[in-house]
């Protein structure tokens, strides 16, 4: 992996099957982001969005570090009145804190320093693995700021009240076990076998019926958003939509004949 510069862009995307592989990829700044790079991680996750042949996203980072945070030097100056305006048209924010909202669901692997946006990116994902390197800051209150990419709402909402407090309030780092402890990442590995536990686990996602993963994955941000009794009024719609594709015959096929299902997703 090398290291960024004005020709080499801020993100990498590569696809490899149905899984899109979105790459930090600013490592002389320690991936820190400035307004070129959250541009275009926005538009890399508009193009896992809109792509049907697209299952499951896979965000890791290039170098020793998966982000130093935001470039304040770069950022600070443009937030205005309304606040930070980073998602250009055909982008979706990464953050799921505006606009709209990513359907398909995202495995993330970190390593090294992991600061502030970084968490709430992980924080914004669906499976996460870290590395037993990583260190974790949501040091924003260290720097005069309040976390604006949804930590104040997931990280209390995953790991409880007062284990998210500690960390936000105090902008202390904390290491790869306690973010294990408490249930803000799923996986610890050893150092170097992030990258590819993470894209075991996405590809993993992306084998099963993608119209079944995306109305299961829908139903349980609806719960999230609206409370469990709008969840459970869309359960049996949701079930006789999927029911009613290809892919659920030829999951049911394969229950009978003890094969591997190779969905369509249709």
């Amino acid at each position: 992996m090398t290291d960024s510069n004005s020709s080499t862009p801020k993100i990498t995307v590569e696809r490899d099957g149905h899984v899109l592989l979105i790459g930090l990829n600013r490592t002389d700044k320690r991936n820190a982001a400035d307004m070129d790079m959250l541009q275009q991680l926005a538009l890399a996750y508009g193009e896992l969005e809109r792509d049907p042949e697209l299952r499951a996203g896979f965000v890791f980072a290039h170098g020793d570090h998966f982000t130093g945070g935001l470039d304040l030097a770069d950022i600070g100056p443009r937030i205005g009145a309304d606040g930070l305006d980073m998602v250009p048209e055909g982008g979706i924010n990464p953050w799921q804190v505006s606009g709209e909202k990513l359907s398909k669901p995202v495995v993330i692997a970190v390593q090294g320093t992991c600061l502030t946006l970084g968490i709430e990116l992980l924080l914004a994902s669906d499976i996460a693995v870290a590395a037993d390197s990583t260190v974790f800051g949501q040091v924003e209150v260290s720097r005069g700021i309040l976390p604006f990419g949804g930590a104040t709402i997931r990280f209390p909402r995953q790991v409880g009240w007062s284990n998210a407090m500690r960390w936000i309030l105090t902008g202390d780092s904390f290491d790869a076990a306690e973010a294990h402890r408490i249930g803000m990442v799923q996986e610890v590995v050893p150092h170097g076998e992030q990258y590819a536990r993470g894209l075991e686990l996405a590809h993993r996602v992306a084998a099963q019926a993608p119209l079944a993963v995306q109305a299961a994955l829908a139903n349980a941000n609806l719960a999230i958003r609206e409370g469990d009794a709008a969840a459970e009024a869309g359960l049996q719609p949701a079930l006789v939509a999927v029911a009613q594709s290809k892919d659920a015959r030829i999951g049911m096929e394969a229950f009978m004949t003890r094969t591997i299902a190779e969905f369509i997703g249709r």
